[in-house]
């Protein structure tokens, strides 16, 4: 609950969602979108990717390798260098039935894509008053990485955070990375996720709780990582800097 002041006075938890006390293994961030991607392709036939890159050559960060392989040309898509072009069929996909992920090879690359994002996509739930889902996953690397300049260095969280109709989700580590992106998937309206390039290589220790193929983190439920009295506020971090705290 909130308090008059603004000051949230319990605990908020996500619901079928708890912190194993023992996680045996680890794996990348990288590997952790691959396998959720992959579950998701293998339960739902709707589902498919598209973008540049995504398909023979395994995605520019390798995010989606083996996937062409396993499920060929019709589900995992090569597209030219056009986001505009490639957003828009995805969108349109999405109207029709569909469950297209969308990757931006970088977010920054999304503003050739924005109207398709934030008018076409975002927009059409309410203003079809409800008829009209449009369930669609836009993903990729967000924020700064090593040398790319500051066109390709931008963070998008709060740009589309101030867009009615997305969902934005910046997922940290590799059980998050997982359980979100298949929630995500699985949502029936537009899903903003955004990856960081600097963790792509990262392992992290992952439950057996979520290795499931059921397994699923609630976008928009709180994760207590460890009860106390104390709250740190963290506006944004990447790498291990939340480990600290």
């Amino acid at each position: 609950s909130v308090t008059a002041s603004g000051l949230i006075s319990a605990p908020i938890t996500r619901v079928l969602f708890k912190v194993a006390a023992f996680a045996p293994f680890q794996v990348t961030v990288r590997d952790a979108l691959n396998q959720a991607m992959d579950e998701e392709l293998e339960r739902d036939e709707r589902v498919f990717l598209l973008g540049e890159e995504v398909a023979q050559y395994d995605g520019a960060y390798k995010v989606s390798r083996g996937l062409w392989k396993k499920y060929g040309d019709k589900r995992i898509i090569d597209t030219p260098i056009s986001e505009m072009g490639f957003a828009g069929i995805a969108v349109g996909a999405a109207m029709a039935g569909l469950r297209p992920i969308c990757e931006f090879m970088t977010f920054n690359f999304s503003m050739q894509a924005i109207d398709q994002v934030i008018n076409s996509a975002a927009k059409t739930y309410y203003m079809s008053a409800g008829l009209q889902p449009v369930p669609i996953v836009f993903r990729g690397p967000n924020g700064a990485s090593a040398g790319v300049a500051a066109q390709h260095s931008q963070c998008f969280a709060a740009w589309y955070a101030h867009c009615p109709g997305l969902k934005v989700v910046s997922p940290w580590n590799s059980e998050d990375c997982r359980g979100l992106l298949k929630s995500a998937i699985r949502d029936d309206n537009p899903v903003v996720f955004l990856e960081n390039e600097l963790m792509y290589g990262v392992p992290f220790e992952m439950s057996d709780e979520s290795q499931s193929k059921d397994f699923v983190i609630p976008i928009g439920k709180a994760k207590i990582e460890r009860a106390g009295e104390s709250c740190i506020q963290l506006p944004g971090c990447s790498g291990h800097q939340g480990d600290g705290c």
